[in-house]
């Protein structure tokens, strides 16, 4: 069953990259009916190793704005929720809460470095692909962000070196005098084969 056109213009046709947003809270309990739509997003093995650090104030997103490049300090320190996207590098110590039905899954892992590794950071993505989805579901506005420097963040907010950032959500409701003009995408012929 097709969802309703309103819900893709939603999601995903009439979204736009927030660049700025107005200045209204987002509750609490909205990040956290996001967080609660992203979850059931498909991982491998179901092994769910996104993190999320919701920096829910100005002081917090203070902590932040040293590792950031001069274009997203503004609108990250205006922004009403930063989130960090974040990868636990040993998720494998859930699996037998989250794949019971192989009692080995943490072992495989915990055995493999390069599966485990490859695994996190490819289903850590797509946890914060869900979380962004999600985000616009509930009616909020996103602005991931890359440009960041990557090894102070984690410096700064996970010093034990267990989970890892991968990328930056600003989150909050757009200021649309502020979205640029949209880019153009790639047409299915430019980025599609079908064999």
């Amino acid at each position: 069953m097709k969802i309703a056109q309103a819900c893709l213009d939603q999601i995903f046709l009439n979204a736009r990259t927030a660049n700025g947003f107005l200045d209204k809270p987002v509750p609490v309990s909205l990040l956290q009916e996001a967080y609660d739509i992203a979850k059931m997003g498909a991982t491998s093995m179901n092994s769910q190793p996104t993190r999320y650090v919701f920096l829910n104030t100005p002081e917090a997103r203070a902590r932040l704005l040293p590792a950031l490049s001069p274009g997203n300090v503004d609108k990250t320190r205006d922004a009403p929720v930063t989130v960090i996207v974040a990868t636990d590098t040993k998720f494998y110590e859930h699996m037998p809460l989250v794949f019971p039905n192989d009692p080995g899954a943490k072992a495989m892992f915990e055995g493999n470095a390069s599966m485990a590794q490859g695994t996190a950071t490819r289903n850590g993505t797509l946890g914060g692909a869900y979380f962004m989805i999600a985000a616009r579901a509930v009616g909020l506005d996103c602005g991931p962000m890359s440009g960041v420097d990557l090894a102070k963040v984690n410096a700064e907010f996970f010093p034990d070196g267990r989970c890892e950032t991968n990328f930056l959500i600003n989150l909050g409701y757009g200021d649309n005098s502020k979205l640029y003009g949209r880019n153009p995408r790639l047409s299915f012929e430019q980025a599609c084969s079908v064999l």
